[in-house]
């Protein structure tokens, strides 16, 4: 049937013609059963991954809900008790007022919080995968071409044994892998060799970080407990977050500025 003719048809049926909220919400009215029928019939990788979809849409579904739920709750404050004499009827309100969504304090505690962990370079220039790795042949005729060597420095751990070549896909070269960093404290104005502990995040791929990449940018793990620095509790620290400045594969030496 032509497009015009449906329209002339859905309006002789229903006598108007559908607006575009209305397809909208029946759009989305159809949408729970399409999932539905998805999810019933998916398997595999695919239902893995659909799964951890719903399973984070759904957590953030009964946030939001219970943002709401705090919006509209009542809340004891001590600040709005009225002074003076209190009829009987009021006795039992105790200064009730509607709670807001998120309280002074807690926007207070998320503020410094999100300072805290203040980086000294929000930004790093992405590295392509053909940058970060080159392709090694393998096979009898060199035909095979599912093997990678990682071409920038890297961390590995005191206890790391290599694959069998057989099953190694990502290839470390032993030139490239540093364990220690130099070190500058903000507050001290001093520069130490400490020992990396790990890599806590790779700002370009997490894969990266799986792998113990250092590249620019790169948050590193270091061994501080040679500089004797403790908590407000009176407890030692041993490790600590470090920002790498620098690029290693070009100074041969990892840089780092300590997180404090």
């Amino acid at each position: 049937m032509p497009q015009n003719e449906y329209i002339e048809e859905s309006i002789r049926r229903h006598g108007r013609r559908l607006d575009h909220d209305e397809r909208k919400r029946k759009k989305e009215a159809r949408k729970v059963h399409k999932d539905s029928a998805f999810a019933q019939k998916v398997h595999g990788l695919k239902a893995k991954l659909y799964n951890k979809k719903r399973h984070n849409e759904k957590i953030q579904m009964k946030k939001t809900l219970k943002m709401h739920d705090e919006k509209n709750a009542k809340q004891k404050t001590d600040d709005a008790v009225p002074e003076g004499a209190v009829p009987a009827y009021l006795l039992d309100r105790e200064g009730q007022q509607r709670a807001k969504v998120l309280s002074n304090m807690l926007k207070q505690k998320r503020k410094e919080k999100a300072g805290k962990w203040n980086v000294p370079l929000p930004k790093v220039r992405g590295i392509a995968e053909d940058e970060m790795f080159r392709v090694v042949k393998t096979g009898k005729s060199k035909t095979k071409s599912w093997k990678r060597m990682v071409t920038k420095p890297t961390f590995v751990g005191d206890g790391f044994t290599r694959k069998p070549p057989k099953y190694e896909r990502f290839i470390r070269p032993m030139a490239l892998r540093y364990k220690k960093a130099n070190v500058t404290h903000p507050e001290l104005k001093a520069t130490f060799q400490l020992p990396i502990i790990g890599v806590k995040k790779n700002p370009q791929s997490p894969m990266y970080t799986q792998l113990g990449v250092l590249t620019k940018g790169t948050i590193i793990e270091v061994n501080v407990a040679e500089l004797g620095l403790v908590t407000t509790g009176g407890k030692v620290l041993w490790g600590k977050y470090a920002q790498i400045t620098n690029s290693p594969e070009n100074d041969g030496c990892i840089n780092a500025l300590l997180l404090v």
